[in-house]
């Protein structure tokens, strides 16, 4: 499994404290940026290069996208086809959204969040399989025929 990791200038250290931990349980890790703080960074930025990633590799890929609120890279990631994306609020939760919803990108609120709380997120993303029950499958087909409409 890869990780394609993105942050804007709100979610950056975080991301940076995240890739460690992630590199650290072996995890093959990609930082999509940004490489280095700036504080007029643009989330879209971000979320684009980590949605077209997991877009393009949706066997291996997975993305963590993270700004001060999560809402902008939630929205961002969205408006690519075959992109799951979900803004995490707890391991519970995260859990479900892989389980139920076979999502493929976790988008985190920087400013509110622990960094506990954000490491059992991203483990309970990375780790959760998704349950292809027959429920499920039809869902993500009716997702499917959506974005084909658009």
């Amino acid at each position: 499994m890869v990780i394609y990791l993105g942050a804007d200038h709100g979610g950056f250290n975080l991301k940076e404290t995240l890739k460690e931990y992630l590199k650290g349980k072996g995890y093959e890790v990609v930082d999509c940026g940004a490489a280095t703080y700036d504080e007029s960074d643009d989330y879209p930025d971000f979320a684009a290069a980590v949605a077209l990633r997991v877009k393009s590799d949706p066997e291996r890929g997975r993305g963590v996208l993270i700004c001060k609120s999560g809402a902008g890279m939630d929205m961002a990631a969205n408006r690519f086809r075959h992109v799951r994306a979900f803004i995490g609020f707890s391991a519970d939760q995260v859990f479900d959204a892989r389980h139920d919803d076979d999502a493929n990108v976790l988008c985190l609120a920087a400013s509110f969040i622990s960094e506990p709380d954000a490491r059992q997120m991203v483990d309970a993303f990375l780790q959760t399989p998704f349950e292809r029950e027959e429920r499920f499958l039809r869902r993500l087909d009716k997702i499917a025929q959506i974005e084909d409409q658009q």
